[in-house]
C-alpha cells in the first residue's frame, strides 16, 4: 500500500508553551508502577503534550471501560498502513496499559485473524484487568473476506475462533460487524445471547445499523454497544442514531473519532493517494473533499490554541462531550499517540463552548460524508 503525502509545516499548538502544564502526569499514571516496561518514547512527548490524567470510567450499558480506548485495526491487517510486526505493536499495546487504557477493539475480519492474534499476545498478562472486543460477521474462508454471514452455526464457529486467537475463555463485548441480509436480527441477538450464558462472552454488541434494527435486537437480547462511524466531519449518526442508544441505555463506541487522520493533522490540501491506498477509496479524502475540510481542521486548530492542545486531543474532547455514554476508539501504531489521544481527558468544554464550536462546524458544506437519512438504514 502506498500513500502519497506532501505536507507544509503545520504545528499549530505551540507545545513549549505549555510545557510546565504537560510536565506532570495525572496523579494516578504518575506514582503507579508501569505494568510493563517499553523503549524510550519520542521526543515530542518530552516537549509536552497534554497529559494524561488518572483515567476515568465510562459506562457502556452495565460494561465499564476507560473513557477512550485503543483501536488495533491497523496494527497489523496492513488497512490504512503497511502491516507492522507483532514486535512492533505489542509495546503499543502494553504500553496502552501502562497508560491506563482498559478498552480493546478488534474484530476476526482485521487481517484476517492477525490482528487478533496480536491482541490476544499483547494482553494475556493482564487478561483481567482490560476489557476485549471482537466482531464476527463475514465468511473468512481460505483467509479470505467474503460474504455476510450470520447463520447461527457460523456465528458459534467464529467465537470458538476468536477465543483461541484471543487466548481467552470470554470475550467481553462481541460484536455483529455488519447486518446480513438474510438472517434476521432477533436470531443474531438470541444466538449471542446464549453464547453469553454459556460465559464465552460477556456483552453483545451491534455495529452500522439503523435505529429500528437496533430496538429489534435489544428486544431479543439486551445491546450492550453500537459502533459506528463518528466524528466532527462523519456526523450522519447525530440523526436518531445517538438518541436512540440514550433511550435504551446503550453505550455507542465512534470508530474513525479522528476522521481516519485527517482531523489529527497528519494530512493537508496537497495530500494525495496512490490507487491501491485505502484512502483513495473513501469520499471524503477526494482532493475536493480534502479542501473542502481544511476549513473544519481550521476550526478545530483554532480551538487546539484556545485549549492548549492538539488537533486530536480536540476532535476526541469534542466526541467525549456529546453524550455522557460515548467511549471513542482511536486507532494508532504509535505509543506516543495513545498518549496524547489520553491527553483529550484534560480537555473540557463549557456548554457555551460547545454551541460556539458546533455553530462554527456546521457553517461548512461538508463533500463525501454520509448524509443524515443514511443513518436510518443498516449500513
Amino acid at each position: 500500500m502506498k500513500t502519497i503525502q506532501k505536507h507544509s509545516g503545520k504545528q499549530n499548538v505551540n507545545r513549549r508553551d505549555f510545557l510546565a502544564k504537560s510536565a506532570v502526569l495525572g496523579a494516578g499514571l504518575a506514582s503507579a508502577s508501569a505494568v510493563f516496561a517499553y523503549g524510550q518514547e519520542p521526543q515530542q512527548l518530552q516537549e509536552g503534550l497534554k497529559p494524561a490524567p488518572a483515567v476515568p470510567r465510562r459506562k457502556l450499558g452495565s460494561l465499564e471501560v476507560s473513557a477512550i480506548g485503543l483501536g488495533c485495526m491497523s496494527m497489523t491487517s496492513g488497512s490504512y498502513n503497511p502491516p507492522r510486526s507483532k514486535e512492533e505493536m505489542i509495546p503499543v499495546i502494553r504500553g496502552a496499559v501502562d497508560l491506563g487504557v482498559t478498552f480493546f477493539d478488534t474484530a476476526e475480519v482485521y487481517g484476517p485473524f492477525t490482528d487478533e492474534e496480536l491482541v490476544g499476545e499483547a494482553l494475556a498478562p493482564v487478561r483481567d484487568q482490560v476489557v476485549i472486543a471482537s466482531k464476527f460477521g463475514f465468511d473468512l474462508g481460505g483467509g479470505r473476506r467474503g460474504g455476510r454471514n450470520s447463520r447461527p452455526e457460523h456465528i458459534r464457529q467464529a467465537v470458538e475462533g476468536m477465543l483461541g486467537r484471543l487466548q481467552t475463555d470470554r470475550i467481553d463485548l462481541l460484536y455483529l460487524h455488519r447486518l446480513d441480509p438474510n438472517v434476521p436480527v432477533e436470531e443474531v441477538a438470541g444466538t449471542v445471547g446464549e453464547l453469553i450464558k454459556e460465559g464465552k462472552a460477556r456483552h453483545f454488541g451491534l455495529s452500522e445499523v439503523a435505529p429500528a434494527t437496533i430496538r429489534r435486537a435489544h428486544a431479543e437480547y439486551p445491546v450492550t454497544a453500537l459502533q459506528s462511524e463518528y466524528s466532527i466531519i462523519q456526523r450522519a449518526l447525530e440523526n436518531q442514531v445517538l438518541d436512540t442508544c440514550e433511550e435504551l441505555d446503550i453505550g455507542f463506541v465512534p470508530w474513525g473519532p479522528v476522521c481516519r487522520g485527517f482531523l489529527g493533522d497528519k494530512f493537508n490540501e496537497f495530500s494525495r493517494f496512490s490507487d491501491d491506498a485505502r484512502f483513495s477509496s473513501v469520499p471524503y479524502f477526494t482532493p475536493e473533499a480534502i479542501l473542502a475540510h481544511m476549513e473544519v481542521l481550521k476550526i478545530v486548530r483554532k480551538w487546539g490554541r484556545l485549549k492548549e492542545a492538539t488537533p486530536a486531543q480536540i476532535s476526541l474532547a469534542w466526541l467525549l462531550a456529546q453524550k455522557p455514554f460515548i467511549v471513542p476508539i482511536p486507532g494508532t501504531t504509535k505509543l506516543h499517540r495513545v498518549r496524547e489521544n489520553m491527553g483529550a481527558l484534560s480537555v473540557s468544554f463549557t456548554g457555551a463552548e460547545l454551541k460556539a464550536f458546533r455553530s462554527e462546524i456546521e457553517q461548512v458544506e461538508l463533500v463525501g460524508v454520509r448524509s443524515p437519512e443514511s443513518a436510518l438504514v443498516d449500513q
